[in-house]
């Protein structure tokens, strides 16, 4: 079940109303737990119950390894079964997202469970917090196979996170306000609903018509169509993967848990190593706590830093995707970031609106290696972005808010009111991208008013009107 739909609002009305109904804690989780499966196993299709055992799977066998390092054993033989249990998730996720690869399509599963990768990490990060003693064995001791169940398919999460820290997460499932919120944090959770929805189904969604074009016509495409193709794909996977963490926020909060922030005005960043301190912040933290720091981060020389970050980037990139683009663009900003390191103070003596400037158009262009199906998709569209003619075609606003751009034409307009809401969609994103803030960090100080909720209604009405047609989330599919 997408968040996008219908029959997800209703979903979540039936599930934020009987939940707190529950009897006692226990109870509630259990509830909460079923709706979680069914959110997962609704219209994903014949390998749905697959993928939800395989999730099950994983779950039983890290909640088995968390039991055995508390059963008092040889300390050598706790850590063996921790690395044993991490050694199954890589070898599970490797098998069903890059066997194809590997083997160049000569073996290949033909389907993956519904988020596994973040999954993975997610269990990954709580086997690390055992070894590490960031969840104490009192902490772990208190955590019951229906809370890890919890953990590992909380619905909000589950298909495209953000990724859940285990010491920030199970404390919650304890607190007061589980299945409980006040009046506040369910204000605060409607309102994230609302934005999240808006910035997937009116921009993300708009944004992705005109990309979509672009890539149909590569051969077509003149030097303001690759820009704008360049420029919309950097716009609509920030919509859509921060619309849908809003939208996950904001539904965690109806029933009490507070996510963390995974997004804080990416695109305001002056520096590469900025940029990644906000987005996708849960994986940045995850890669620098979990492989960056085992790696020896920057404490034995240079040489050996640059090569640490290079490794977390290349695998960065190859987690969101098994191509060769996605490895180049995790090589592009490792490379960025290391080039940054041995620049050092001389980078931020420039002036800052030349550091955003440059900065934002290394992200611009990275992002093609990310979207395009190949390198040599890629090489083209840089190519027109640079050597091409002028002009914007007309086939690059079809599917463009059709339904507004017919009733727009119908007054008079004559066939430009493609171009008049491509500029208008173009300008509203931009200009939402680079607000300071974000609605995630808002939500915290958010008080409903008469004015706050007629703004939000109608964002919400408006998104749920085009809900036909709709795609799917950007990072559901890693």
């Amino acid at each position: 079940m997408g968040f996008q739909s219908l029959a997800f609002l209703l979903f979540l009305t039936l599930t934020a109303v009987l939940c707190p109904l529950a009897k006692s804690r226990s109870t509630g989780i259990a509830l909460l737990i079923l709706a979680s499966a069914v959110f997962y196993l609704w219209g994903l299709g014949e390998y749905a119950r697959w993928g939800f055992s395989v999730l099950l799977a994983g779950g039983g066998v890290t909640f088995g390894a968390a039991r055995y390092w508390l059963s008092g054993k040889r300390e050598s033989r706790r850590r063996m079964a921790l690395n044993l249990v991490a050694a199954w998730h890589i070898a599970v996720l490797l098998c069903f997202k890059y066997l194809g690869f590997f083997t160049g399509g000569a073996v290949s599963p033909g389907w993956a469970p519904l988020g596994l990768s973040f999954f993975t990490f997610q269990q990954l990060w709580f086997l690390k917090e055992i070894r590490t003693g960031e969840l104490s064995p009192a902490a772990l001791e208190r955590i019951d196979g229906d809370t890890f169940t919890l953990f590992c398919l909380f619905f909000p999460t589950v298909s495209s996170g953000p990724i859940l820290r285990p010491g920030a997460f199970f404390p919650q499932i304890k607190g007061e306000k589980f299945l409980h919120p006040d009046w506040d944090d369910r204000a605060a959770g409607l309102y994230a609903i609302s934005f999240g929805m808006a910035k997937k189904v009116l921009l993300a969604d708009s944004l992705g018509a005109v990309v979509n074009n672009g890539y149909r016509h590569l051969d077509q495409l003149t030097a303001p169509a690759a820009w704008l193709v360049i420029l919309g794909y950097t716009l609509q996977l920030y919509f859509d993967f921060s619309g849908y963490c809003d939208i996950a926020t904001g539904v965690a909060r109806l029933l009490g848990v507070r996510l963390p922030v995974n997004f804080d005005s990416p695109y305001r960043s002056l520096s590469v190593g900025e940029f990644w301190k906000r987005w996708h912040i849960t994986l940045t933290t995850f890669l620098r706590e979990c492989l960056y720091f085992p790696l020896g981060g920057s404490r034995q020389g240079q040489i050996r830093t640059y090569r640490n970050i290079l490794l977390v980037f290349l695998i960065s990139g190859f987690w969101h995707g098994a191509g060769w683009t996605f490895l180049a663009w995790g090589l592009l900003h490792g490379l960025a970031q290391v080039g940054e390191r041995a620049a050092g103070t001389r980078l931020t003596r420039l002036p800052a609106a030349l550091r955003w400037a440059g900065t934002f158009l290394f992200v611009n262009l990275a992002w093609v290696l990310f979207r395009s199906p190949s390198l040599t998709a890629a090489g083209t569209v840089l190519q027109a972005a640079f050597t091409g003619g002028g002009g914007v075609p007309l086939w690059m606003t079809e599917g463009l808010l059709s339904s507004e751009a017919e009733a727009l034409n119908v007054l008079g307009l004559n066939g430009r009111a493609g171009f008049l809401l491509l500029a208008a969609v173009y300008l509203i994103a931009l200009a939402a991208a680079l607000k300071p803030g974000n609605t995630i960090r808002r939500m915290d100080t958010f008080r409903s008013t008469v004015g706050r909720c007629a703004v939000c209604g109608m964002l919400l009405a408006g998104a749920t009107l085009s809900f036909s047609g709709v795609a799917t989330f950007i990072y559901a599919n890693f």
